[in-house]
C-alpha cells in the first residue's frame, strides 16, 4: 500500500498528501477535492445522506486508488489488482474502510448512456479477469435478488457518481466516474443489513437525508439486498434519464473458472 503511482492502493492521508504537493495529475486532485466537498459538505441545509460515509471519510478511514482510462484493459487488470490488495487489508485498516476509486475523466462529455456503458465495461473486465471462482453462494443471474457483483471471492457493492446528474446532486461528480466499492462484509460487521432493526433504521435516516439533500423524492430503485422484488444491479449507477439507463442487467456472469484465454484480451 502507498506504493508510487495513481494505480497504487493509498490511505486517505497519502492521498491528500501528494495531492497537496503536486504529485498527483490535476484530474485526482480535482476528484479528491470534489469527492471531499460531496461527503463532508452539505446541500439545502444538509449533510450528506450516508451518515456512515460522511463519517469514515471524516475520520480518514477510506481507502483509494485512480485509473487513468475507463476502457484500456492493462488499466482494468490493474485496478483488478488494486481491489485484490484491497480485499487484504481492509479489515485490519479501518471499521468503514470503503475503496474510492477515480476515473480519468474522457476528453469530450459523455451521454449518460455512455457512463452506464463503461460502468458494465468496467465490472464485466473485472469478472473475466477474476482470479476467484464467483461464490457458490451467490447466483450468477443478476435478477436474483440475492445476487451481487464478486471479485476475488467477494460480493460487493459498487457505487458510482457521475457528471451527468443534474437532480440528484448525492450521486453527482461534476469530474468523471467514481466508483466506490464496499464489500458485503463491510455491511455486515456494522449492522446494518436489511435483515436488522439497525439496518432499517439506517436506511429511514438515510432516505429522509436524501430528500432534503436532493430536493427530489429518493429513487425508485433504490432497495435492499436479498429482498424479493429489489435488485442490486440497477443501485450501482441509478438512472437521471430511465431511458439511456439498460433495461436488464449488461453483465454476463459464469462459475467457469479460470476463463478461457481467449476472453481474457
Amino acid at each position: 500500500m502507498n506504493e508510487p503511482g495513481i494505480q497504487s492502493l493509498m490511505d486517505q492521508e497519502t492521498l491528500d498528501d501528494r495531492v497537496r504537493a503536486g504529485e498527483m495529475p490535476s484530474w485526482v486532485a480535482a476528484h479528491w477535492h470534489s469527492f471531499q466537498d460531496g461527503l463532508l459538505g452539505q446541500r439545502n441545509e444538509t449533510p450528506f445522506p450516508c451518515f456512515f460515509g460522511a463519517e469514515s471519510v471524516h475520520q480518514g478511514e477510506p481507502l483509494y486508488t485512480a485509473v487513468p482510462s475507463m476502457s484500456d484493459a492493462d488499466a482494468l487488470v490493474s485496478l483488478r489488482d488494486t481491489i485484490l490488495e484491497y480485499l487484504e487489508v481492509y479489515c485490519d485498516h479501518a471499521e468503514r474502510a470503503s475503496l474510492v476509486t477515480f476515473f480519468k475523466p474522457p476528453e469530450e462529455p459523455l451521454s449518460e448512456q455512455a457512463y452506464h456503458d463503461a460502468l458494465w465495461h468496467i465490472l464485466q473486465t473485472l469478472h473475466v479477469h477474476d482470479t476467484e471462482p464467483w461464490p457458490a453462494d451467490i447466483p450468477t443471474n443478476p435478477d436474483d435478488s440475492r445476487w451481487e457483483f464478486c471479485l476475488g471471492g467477494e460480493p460487493m457493492f459498487p457505487t458510482c457518481r457521475a457528471p451527468f446528474y443534474d437532480d440528484r446532486k448525492s450521486r453527482y461528480c461534476p469530474i468523471g466516474l467514481e466508483i466506490t466499492f464496499q464489500p458485503r462484509t463491510l455491511f455486515e460487521s456494522l449492522s446494518v443489513t436489511a435483515d436488522t432493526e439497525a439496518g432499517q433504521h439506517a436506511r429511514d435516516v438515510i432516505q429522509d437525508r436524501l430528500t432534503e439533500y436532493d430536493g427530489v423524492c429518493p429513487h425508485a430503485d433504490l432497495g435492499d439486498w436479498g429482498v424479493e422484488g429489489d435488485r442490486e444491479w440497477i443501485q450501482y449507477m441509478l438512472s437521471a434519464d430511465e431511458t439511456q439507463a439498460p433495461e436488464t442487467c449488461p453483465i454476463t456472469v459464469t462459475r467457469e473458472h479460470p476463463k478461457p484465454a481467449a476472453r481474457l484480451s
